[in-house]
């Protein structure tokens, strides 16, 4: 209850502030002098500190006025301005006019978003209207009435005025009467008044100052945002009273600002020296009656393209380009100036177009008109002097071009240029060699164009050059930046992607669209499947991507950075699209393909004078299994009669050592193919483990069989169990998977069609996907099952040939008999020779009753299945072996007795029904 009543008793306290400040407050808006009673102020003190600081921001009180704190009190100009709505301010036909501009696509968008430069300065609007009255007062002010006017004497006497000029411009001072002082500045004020204390009073000093300052009445007229008369402070000037008036609406002029002095021009103020310039030597200072006028805007013209800060200026009269363009701060670096153009509307009221030279005096001296819509275009982005290092550098990227420059030049040393994983052997130079840009490309070693500047190899090198140094291998590059980049580039592809759209490339399928007519690849053909180019949506992405990437790699800052992280096909990529694009008729397309038994089997491009060797260097060199004493070279050859393909077999290695007999010369569209030396058979190794007298891992040889391994391995233990032997082989591995995604394909097509089949039943989907993914997820084991004791006594029959990864377990004897399935208690039971499935069974408690005992099968230790027949339960050749494994089914037909007594029951009562039908008849 205490605690209640004390709560009370503060919250009435708060109140009674509340209600003593409103009221001060009130009171102080009709009456300057009125201030908070020392109750009020004892009571404010009492609160916590964060509660002052808010009661003090609601009702705008100085809290160190109450407080008593002698803390100096900060100055701050009052927020006189808050922020304009610029769409109110639109009329309804400017706002149409602009939406229809915007829907008007002969227009150019970059001219839509163009501002009014300097209306930014205005883009508030008044609230109240606070003068500054802790400024200094200049000399030159002139004083008036209202004025007031601070006398401090000191000497003999010591005494303080606070005089008032009054409406006749007079100064009442007690003891030296009244002083005219109406027209005076505060300087002439100053020396007349001091004049007149030194003379009249003798020995008395005085200090004169201005006090606050009169408020003078002003008009703002003319298309100014908020026109009408203000009252302002008589420091005042012609920018201040627009600020005042919220500066000028959408159709004021900045550069024609009118000061009006009792119905005279007295000046003129061009915001645009002041905005520009920062020169303000025509903000004129008001007095008591002039008017601010804003005369409509002048003729505009519209900046845009490479200048600094594109905007939409005012014109005054006879000002030229190069005033525009010094009005828009200048030309970017990269602006072409020398072709810039200006949209004109002529004496015929229709749109011309005016080429411009703004690097000529003449072109700059042209004088800009109402309308006018300059456009400064942008430079080339293509580099004159400069040749392009990509691939396997330490720096990739735009180098400068000088003459006589060359590889070694660029390249100056193996170690700190190249890449570790530089191939020395090949690198190439790509060339422009006419206007079309068509190119030729030139092979040379950097290994041996740095090591020996004097060498052919140091080739040199023109403008617009590319110089391209692949990796030795495309195996070792760590490509997570690479890969990065083009995810970066496939998501802003695909964020332009929506259920509405037809395509990432939006503007290829709109062509499509309209070329109707345009013959395509069909895909199929009455039905019949032509060719298959399906591929998924997120595929058909990255492609695009990756393909767009690789075309412009010379010209792509960021991927130039990372190709030194690229294979070498994907370096020559770019090279190969050109080469293939200006192949020509009589000229055919300047590639060249290597095949077979080397390190990079590829299209490469045919370089200047390239021969047999120097396809040998670019493929990487020969595999280990090259056969160098015949290679093929199939050429193309065209004539007249039309076109053939000849074979001519090659010396490989007199082609290496540079014979001019063998090492023949390239021509377009040649393939050389490597062939394997005969017999020739990569490393092939299988596996032994378990009961042998050597286990591990071997090589074999061609032809090699499973007999010949054991002999090699020494023969088998005295442990080793042969007909639980395990032969592992990967094809067979591979084969069962396909088998068994075949069988997963089946069971989804008898489950699609058990529904719809006149004696189907209903089949839980979510079941039908488990069981689905349950098989989809077996993962095969290629066993294969061999004899092993048949092999190892010599039976050929039973023997078999070894592949490559094969794997043989021998395991120890085994001596239980498991037994699996639909059985009372399945356990694993000791071999005891002599017994059948029968008595195993029963002493696994037997079958159950969903058991399919006819079906019972066994695996035998070897892996092999046998299916053991009633007639012969005893039968020798079913006799089981360690190791083996009976199994017993479940019967998927089974029914319980209450569900076949329910059937039962319904057969007889149909039966019934249908005989006393018949009864009856």
């Amino acid at each position: 209850m205490l605690q209640q009543l004390k709560k009370y008793i503060k919250a009435a306290n708060r109140v009674a502030i509340f209600a003593g400040m409103s009221a001060a407050i009130l009171m102080g808006a009709q009456a300057q002098a009125v201030t908070p009673s020392p109750q009020m102020i004892e009571q404010f003190k009492q609160l916590p500190k964060a509660e002052q600081q808010r009661l003090a921001r609601q009702y705008g009180i100085d809290p160190s006025m109450i407080s008593g704190s002698q803390a100096q009190p900060q100055i701050a100009n009052p927020q006189v301005v808050s922020e304009r709505d610029m769409q109110s301010e639109r009329s309804d036909a400017t706002t149409d006019k602009k939406e229809k501009a915007e829907l008007d696509f002969s227009v150019d968008s970059s001219n839509l978003k163009l501002r009014r430069f300097g209306y930014e300065m205005f883009a508030g609007e008044p609230s109240t209207f606070a003068p500054v009255s802790d400024v200094p007062v200049p000399g030159e002010y002139l004083v008036g009435p209202g004025d007031n006017i601070k006398i401090q004497l000191y000497g003999k006497e010591n005494k303080e005025y606070d005089l008032v000029i009054n409406r006749e411009g007079v100064i009442q001072f007690p003891e030296l009467g009244p002083i005219p002082v109406n027209g005076l500045t505060f300087s002439e004020l100053r020396e007349t008044l001091a004049q007149r204390i030194q003379q009249q009073m003798i020995g008395i000093e005085s200090n004169i100052t201005m006090g606050e300052l009169r408020s003078i009445r002003i008009f703002v007229a003319g298309d100014a945002y908020k026109p009408g008369s203000y009252t302002v402070s008589s420091l005042s000037t012609i920018t201040q009273a627009l600020f005042v008036a919220g500066g000028v609406n959408e159709i004021g002029s900045l550069r024609n600002v009118q000061l009006k002095r009792n119905g005279k021009l007295v000046g003129t103020l061009d915001l645009y020296d002041l905005l520009l310039k920062g020169d303000a030597s025509g903000d004129q200072r008001l007095r008591s009656g002039d008017v601010v006028f804003i005369p409509s805007i002048g003729g505009l013209v519209s900046v845009s393209g490479e200048v600094r800060r594109p905007a939409i200026y005012e014109l005054k009269n006879n000002e030229s380009m190069a005033d525009v363009i010094a009005m828009a701060a200048g030309l970017n670096p990269g602006a072409y100036p020398k072709s810039s153009s200006v949209e004109r509307y002529n004496s015929k009221s229709l749109k011309t177009v005016i080429n411009v030279d703004l690097t000529s005096e003449q072109g700059k001296m042209t004088l800009a008109k109402a309308g006018d819509v300059i456009h400064v275009k942008n430079a080339s982005e293509q580099f004159e002097s400069a040749v392009t290092v990509v691939g396997a550098v330490v720096r990739p990227g735009k180098y400068q071009w000088f003459a006589g420059q060359k590889i070694s030049d660029v390249f100056p040393s193996i170690w700190g240029d190249l890449a570790i994983s530089a191939d020395l052997d090949y690198g190439l130079v790509v060339r422009e060699v006419n206007q079309y840009g068509d190119i030729e490309v030139r092979q040379f070693s950097p290994g041996k164009a740095i090591s020996n500047k004097n060498s052919d190899q140091d080739i040199e090198l023109k403008a617009r050059d590319k110089v391209i140094v692949f990796n030795f291998s495309d195996d070792v590059q760590n490509r997570f930046e690479l890969n990065k980049l083009v995810k970066q580039r496939v998501e802003k592809v695909t964020s332009l992607n929506t259920n509405t759209l037809i395509s990432s490339d939006l503007f290829k399928a709109g062509f499509v669209q309209l070329d109707k007519s345009r013959l395509t690849q069909r895909t199929q053909l009455a039905g019949v499947v032509v060719t298959d180019k399906t591929e998924s949506e997120d595929v058909a992405v990255v492609k695009g991507v990756v393909n767009k990437m690789l075309a412009n790699l010379f010209d792509d800052a960021e991927l130039l950075k990372l190709s030194n992280q690229m294979a070498r096909q994907e370096l020559l990529y770019p090279v190969m699209v050109k080469l293939n694009n200006q192949g020509r008729a009589g000229a055919g397309i300047q590639v060249v393909g290597v095949d077979g038994q080397v390190r990079l089997p590829g299209l490469y491009p045919l370089t200047s004078g390239a021969k047999v060797n120097d396809l040998i260097v670019a493929a990487g060199g020969l595999k280990e299994g090259a056969y160098t004493t015949r290679a093929e070279l199939t050429s193309t050859v065209v004539d007249n009669s039309g076109s053939k393909t000849e074979h001519k077999n090659i010396d490989l290695a007199l082609a290496l050592q540079n014979n001019s007999s063998a090492n023949l010369m390239l021509s377009g569209r040649d393939i050389l193919t490597v062939m394997t030396t005969p017999d020739w058979q990569e490393t092939k190794v299988v596996e032994v483990r378990g009961e042998v007298k050597f286990p591990g891992r071997y090589n074999i040889r061609r032809g090699e069989t499973l007999s010949d391994l054991i002999t090699r391995v020494g023969g088998f233990t005295d442990y080793a169990a042969l007909p639980s032997a395990v032969f592992v082989r990967e094809s067979v591995r591979q084969q069962e998977q396909i088998e068994i995604k075949k069988l997963a394909d089946q069971l989804r097509r008898d489950i699609a069609t058990r529904g719809i089949s006149k004696d189907g039943t209903v089949v839980n989907y979510a079941d039908a996907q488990l069981m689905l993914a349950d098989l989809e997820n077996i993962k095969a084991v290629g066993r294969l099952v061999v004899d092993l004791p048949a092999i190892s006594l010599g039976i050929t029959q039973a023997d078999l040939q070894l592949e490559d990864a094969d794997i043989l377990y021998v395991p120890s004897t085994k001596q239980t008999i498991a037994v699996m399935g639909e059985v009372q208690h399945p356990a694993t039971h000791r071999f005891k020779d002599g017994l059948t499935i029968d008595q195993y069974l029963a002493m696994s408690g037997g079958a159950r009753e969903r058991a399919d005992a006819g079906r019972t099968y066994v695996i035998q230790a070897n892996g092999s299945v046998l299916m053991p027949s009633r007639s012969s339960w005893f039968s020798s050749g079913e006799q089981l072996q360690p190791g083996d494994t009976v199994i017993v089914p479940l019967d998927t037909e089974y029914k319980d007795n209450l569900t076949l007594w329910t059937q039962v029951t319904g057969i007889i009562y149909n039966t019934a029904v249908a005989i006393s039908a018949i009864a009856g008849l």
